[in-house]
């Protein structure tokens, strides 16, 4: 079901909704193809940058960042539908249009807590497409859904920091674009307040003693359209003290504040894989036959499909509740929905996608559909920015205390 969403909304959902059928699907199969030919998967496949420039000249760049001055000027409640838009092709439409994570969290602490010298080094060409970043925080060696657990050490030597330690699963580490770090580490291990030991500071790739080690895999993938994620180990890499983000002290506060958007904006998309999902589980039930009839009229099928239509027109209305009370009251006030939003939606959309699978038979498990991708990438969003059980225990404490 289409809403009646604001003027300006309606007008940028029509524009991405061509250009995803003019130019992203057809692209798909490009992109791969032009990818097994290139001399080093983690490199670009051309078709990428094609749709860079058509997404540009259509006016849809950068939508996700709502301060004007460098993006799209949207509200959370405006973006929420283009990112859904974007999740039917996860791989390449949040890339043509520069909204891609982990770029848009890195572009949206540069835009908030970086000074004036930083935005122009880093956040100018992020802007503008030209380089690709990570954010390095989860380490292997610890529990990193508590942030306070970090190890890695971010030391002060005169006028320097010097960053220790070794993190993993860094998105688009792999990426030879990716050209800067913003780096989650402590710079007071012993401090009394366990959320003011930590600190985050701008560590370019090409920094010595930065090493990518190893591209991690996820369910077997590695996620070349992502820039994969890496193993990067900072052995006493040493920065200017002015590479500093914010304060001493403030990285826990700026994780916190990163991750907000960054989670409605990956369930947006995840309703978005959901509804390809949909499709694609339609389609296979309209063309084949199975057992004298075709798979559209066995009941099972049916429930299959109504019970994804139901789930993700409910999904739909959380996440938007979530995008106004953000715009409203702010990501504080908005802090128990987008909880909610992070445990509802990869749960439900991993079911949908699953049965979406079981749908095509073996063809559901191969590379010639979308689905096993889809599957892994929503599936692992039951861990990234917070395990689901993270979520639960907040939330139902912020419940329990309501009637204690």
């Amino acid at each position: 079901m289409d809403f009646a969403y604001d003027a300006r909304t309606e007008e940028l959902r029509a524009r991405l909704l061509a250009f995803m059928d003019e130019h992203v699907y057809p692209a798909e199969q490009v992109a791969r193809e032009q990818r097994a030919a290139l001399a080093s998967p983690w490199d670009t496949p051309r078709i990428v940058g094609e749709l860079k420039a058509e997404a540009r000249r259509r006016g849809l760049w950068n939508l996700f960042l709502p301060d004007a001055r460098y993006g799209a000027g949207l509200t959370n409640l405006q973006y929420a539908p283009l990112a859904e838009i974007t999740g039917r092709s996860p791989h390449l439409a949040p890339t043509a249009t520069n909204c891609a994570a982990p770029d848009t969290g890195n572009m949206e602490v540069l835009a908030q807590f970086a000074d004036g010298p930083q935005r122009e080094r880093w956040l100018r060409p992020l802007l503008a497409g030209e380089i690709r970043s990570a954010f390095a925080m989860t380490e292997p060696e610890v529990a990193s859904s508590d942030a306070t657990n970090i190890t890695t050490r971010i030391e002060r030597d005169g006028d320097e920091y010097v960053v220790t330690g070794r993190k993993w699963y860094i998105s688009g580490a792999m990426n030879p674009d990716c050209r800067i770090f913003i780096v989650m580490g402590k710079t007071d291990p012993e401090g009394a307040d366990v959320r003011r030991q930590q600190s985050m500071v701008l560590v370019p790739r090409d920094t010595p003693g930065v090493t990518v080690t190893r591209a991690m895999r996820v369910f077997g993938y590695e996620d070349h359209d992502h820039g994969g994620h890496a193993e990067v180990v900072f052995d006493h890499a040493r920065v200017p003290v002015t590479n500093l983000v914010g304060e001493e002290g403030g990285g826990f506060a700026i994780a916190q504040a990163r991750l907000g958007p960054g989670r409605i904006h990956h369930c947006m998309r995840l309703i978005g894989m959901a509804e390809r999902a949909i499709g694609l589980m339609c389609r296979r039930a309209a063309s084949r036959e199975a057992f004298g009839r075709p798979l559209a009229q066995q009941g099972v099928v049916h429930n299959w499909i109504a019970d994804a239509r139901v789930t993700v027109e409910q999904l739909r209305l959380l996440v938007l509740k979530t995008a106004w009370l953000m715009d409203t009251v702010g990501n504080k006030g908005a802090h128990t929905e987008i909880q909610a939003i992070k445990i509802a939606t990869p749960r439900a959309v991993v079911d949908i996608v699953d049965r979406a699978i079981q749908l095509h038979g073996a063809g559901g498990v191969s590379q010639d559909f979308p689905l096993a991708e889809l599957y892994a990438a929503a599936r692992t969003l039951m861990i990234a920015d917070g395990p689901d059980e993270v979520h639960q225990r907040s939330l139902a404490r912020r419940e329990i205390k309501r009637y204690a």
